[in-house]
């Protein structure tokens, strides 16, 4: 991520440049994914129409999506509608993309917020346990674990823990978001079903839906945390070995006081990129998850027009794969100011 100084008077400068960047990423991700989309193998015309239907039924549907047109010409017709709000209709589900999206993004938002806190909460601590005690049977220990994690593919993980902690201990909920018997008990207001079960008062679903969401948000926070772990653990070693953790040693202060106060501080910068960019991978890269226990989210939602070839819908999720990496750059690079005072002056 760029570094930029700020200088007196330069803040709508530095603004405008990004805010610049963001266009243009933005349009290039659009204009690569769309032009990908036209000359894939694949006819959503005939996902329209069926492999039965005559010829004039299917030019009909062709010239209604604007296939006779120019590449660059759809794709002026496709911006426009993007500026007006405008997705099209997905094939799969014959409603808006935006529609859609809005319906099954809140299920993966909850997945991954839930999936980031359990490999924050225990990556961070455990990536600075591991510095401090570099070579030492728990450094040795952590690093196995982070080794785990990448190497071991996330569909056998999510299906070894179905078979253990739901059919055999029956400790957690099985697949989906929650029970049927339950489902449509309390209002969708934010599609979030723990907190609109909080806003409705109702601990049955709420302690039902955390039942089902304990076990994938955990597998997929233990994926998140070997790359959270590791990082922490590179970043406080390079931190132990610089001259002024060895004046703070020799000053007198405990261990806990080197490691905490001085050494970890001066990583929390770096760490803020790390765990953002860790969030925004997790809410486009949970589809094995979501696929293995049935969640009704957005990677499935991608997962089943990529298939069916609706370019409309999957045009639809890049853009917003898109607008959430951005938006987490931003946000970290406005705590990099916040936290960093090299950046202030």
């Amino acid at each position: 991520m760029s570094m930029i100084l700020l200088a007196p008077g330069g803040g709508a400068r530095r603004f405008t440049k990004r805010v610049s960047q963001v266009l243009v990423t933005l349009l290039g991700l659009l204009l690569l994914t769309f032009f990908i989309g036209r000359v894939m193998p694949i006819d959503p015309v005939l996902a329209i129409v069926g492999p039965d239907a005559d010829q004039s039924t299917y030019q009909q549907v062709y010239h209604q999506l604007g296939f006779d047109k120019s590449l660059a010409t759809q794709f002026w017709i496709y911006l426009g509608g993007l500026l007006h709000g405008d997705l099209g209709n997905a094939l799969l589900t014959g409603k808006p993309v935006v529609d859609d999206i809005l319906r099954v993004f809140p299920a993966t938002l909850e997945l991954a917020t839930v999936a980031i806190i359990v490999g924050a909460g225990v990556g961070i601590p455990l990536g600075v346990w591991a510095a401090a005690r570099r070579n030492s049977v728990v450094d040795y220990a952590v690093r196995i674990i982070s080794l785990a994690g990448y190497s071991t593919p996330i569909f056998w993980v999510g299906m070894m823990g179905l078979l253990l902690f739901y059919a055999w201990l029956g400790w957690v909920g099985g697949a989906g978001r929650i029970d049927l018997g339950l489902d449509g008990v309390v209002p969708r207001r934010s599609g979030l079903l723990l907190v609109d079960a909080l806003l409705a008062g109702n601990s049955a679903v709420f302690f039902n839906a955390l039942n089902h969401l304990i076990l994938p948000a955990s597998l997929l926070g233990f994926h998140s945390l070997a790359y959270i772990s590791r990082m922490t653990r590179s970043f406080m070693l390079a931190q132990l070995s610089q001259e002024f953790i060895i004046t703070a040693r020799v000053k007198g202060l405990t261990e806990r006081q080197v490691i905490w106060n001085h050494a970890f501080r001066n990583i929390l910068v770096q760490l803020l990129t790390v765990v953002a960019l860790a969030y925004g991978s997790l809410l486009e890269g949970a589809v094995l998850i979501e696929t293995v226990f049935s969640w009704p989210g957005f990677g499935s939602y991608l997962t089943g027009s990529l298939l069916l070839g609706d370019m409309n819908a999957v045009m639809g999720c890049v853009l917003v794969v898109g607008v959430i990496f951005v938006l987490l750059n931003l946000l970290s690079d406005m705590l990099y100011q916040l936290f960093d005072p090299r950046t202030k002056s």
